[in-house]
Parts: C-alpha cells; structure tokens; sequence
C-alpha cells in the first residue's frame, strides 16, 4: 500500500502523504516504480525534509536513484557489524574473546545478538533470504545452478579462481557466470579482489579471489561450524574474516586505497596489497602467530616503497581499529 503511494504521485500527494515529518525513511525503495523522480519531487519541493532511502539491493536502487539524483545525494553501504562497531558495543577484551565465533558464525545482527541460534539463523538466512534479491533482480531462472557457484567459491576461499573453472564445476557458460558473479557482488554476498601487477613478466596479471562479506555466511554454504581446532580452513577462513573486516574499516574511515593481492608464477604472494598515495602496504595474513614470514625478495626488489606487516591474531586489532 505504502509503496504504491508513491508511483506516478504529484507534489500535492506528497505533501499530504509527509504531512509535518521532518524526517522520512523510504525502505525497499528499490521495489517503487520511479523511485527517483518521486524522490526528485521531493527534495524539490520539499526542502525541509530529510530523505532517508534503504534498500537490500544495489541493483535497481542505484540506477533508478543514480540519475535524478546526481549531485545531490550521499551513499552509504551498511554492511554486517564491524569489529570497531562491536568493540564500541561491547569491550575490546570481550570481543577478542569472541573472535573464533566471530570467524565461524560472521557477524549479521540477528547472529550476534542471538549467538546460541547462530547457526539456525545463519541457515534460515541462506536458505530463504540470500538469493532474494538475485532471483527477483537477475532473472535467475535455475537457483540450483546458483546453488553451485556459490559452494563452489565457498571452497575455494582463499585461492585463486577462473571463469573456466567455475563454469565447469557449476555446469554453466563462461558468460553466465560471469554475469552471475557481478550479480552476487550487486547483492553484498561477494566481493573480488584482484591481482597487482606493474613490472614483472612472471606476475599474475589477470588473476582474482573471492571473499563472501560474512564468513557465517559462507560457512553456512558448505554446512560447516565446526570449531577451528577440527577445520582444515582455518587460513582461508581468517584471510576472508581479515579482508572482509579491512574493507568495512576503509569504507567507514573514508580511507581511499586500492587494494590487491600479489603472485608470482613461482608461487611467491603476498595476502593483501593497499596501494595509497604512491606506497604499497603489503600485509601477510596468518591465523598462527608462530609463522614468521619475511616480505618476498622479488616484491622488495620491484616495489621498494613498499611497507609490510604480518597480521594474525594476536594484532589484528591494530589493522582493524583507527589509531588512538
């Protein structure tokens, strides 16, 4: 009813629709028929009010917003809880306590305010709400092939993958999932990070891995919560929690970088890259804080401006956290 007072609706109707608010809250506004232009009218002819526009989808909500709007809006991504969000909710030593449950069960709201029902949550999740705006947006005709991409990424955390690869274990074209993937990161499931390359003929230049932004959502995937002592994932699982928790902080900070991996053809690589300002910012991501692991000769050589730094759980806190 809500939304479809709001199609196709004069400056009049909005005015009698608004009243005295101050303040007006529009979610799923992805979902009302030229959401844009009524938001247009809105801003237009009604300056004192204040706009506040949701929706669970980038897919239709960018587009139909993006071009009346331009110049004249802010955008915010909200992603799952951050570690600084949760230390200000909480205490520092209380969610360190908390980190092994944090890598298994991620860190959606209802998970972390419901931790006893992590897992049925993060099933009900994945089971009922995560293809929804895929297959309502993406004219996704076979969920269970979607199904199989995702498995298929979710056990290959931590790795490199190709469009061939996962067409084959999925059964699909390359073009098909191609256009799944950027589907999946329209959505907030995935994200792709991308291989560095500048001045060696033996880099990986065409290379990518994928992270899921929640890692109870992938584990909820693969059907695994078992504890990190009975895992054989346990690094992928801390690459993903570190790389996925590094990017909520960038966002949130307004810290601009470009971000990466690095390998060679010798199998040489390095986790995570942040290249800002003309420095690079090598980071080594180790669960086990007993491996010492020294920046590869072949970066230092090529990249001599370059700062690097292990990170494992016993400092993690640091590159999560803004300096005090």
């Amino acid at each position: 009813m809500v939304l479809h007072s709001l199609e196709d609706v004069s400056t009049a109707e909005l005015r009698w629709i608004i009243g005295n608010s101050r303040l007006v809250l529009i979610d799923e506004a992805q979902r009302v028929k030229n959401i844009g232009i009524t938001l247009k009218l809105i801003i237009d002819n009604l300056p004192d009010v204040q706009l506040l526009v949701s929706g669970s989808s980038s897919l239709d909500l960018h587009n139909k917003v993006n071009e009346p709007l331009t110049g004249r809006k802010f955008e915010y991504q909200l992603y799952p809880f951050s570690t600084e969000e949760l230390i200000g909710s909480s205490s520092y030593l209380e969610e360190k306590s908390m980190l092994e449950h944090r890598m298994i069960y991620g860190m959606y709201p209802d998970v972390v305010n419901h931790a006893d029902s992590a897992k049925k949550i993060l099933l009900e999740i994945t089971n009922s709400y995560l293809f929804k705006d895929v297959l309502s947006y993406g004219d996704i005709r076979r969920p269970d092939v979607l199904n199989k991409l995702l498995t298929a990424i979710a056990l290959q955390l931590g790795s490199e993958v190709t469009y061939s690869e996962l067409s084959n274990i999925a059964g699909i074209d390359r073009e098909t999932v191609v256009r799944y993937l950027d589907l999946l990161e329209k959505v907030f499931i995935i994200f792709r990070l991308y291989s560095f390359s500048r001045n060696l003929r033996n880099e990986l230049k065409k290379s990518q891995k994928i992270y899921f932004y929640d890692n109870g959502v992938r584990n909820a995937l693969v059907n695994n919560f078992n504890p990190l002592t009975l895992r054989g994932d346990t690094g992928a699982l801390w690459e993903n929690f570190t790389v996925s928790e590094r990017k909520k902080f960038n966002e949130y900070h307004d810290n601009y970088v470009f971000s990466y991996f690095w390998r060679t053809q010798q199998q040489q690589e390095i986790d995570y890259i942040e290249e800002k300002n003309g420095t690079l910012f090598a980071f080594e991501l180790k669960w086990n804080e007993r491996r010492h692991k020294t920046v590869p000769s072949t970066f230092a050589r090529a990249y001599p401006q370059h700062e690097y730094k292990v990170i494992n759980r016993t400092n993690y806190t640091d590159f999560l956290l803004p300096v005090q």
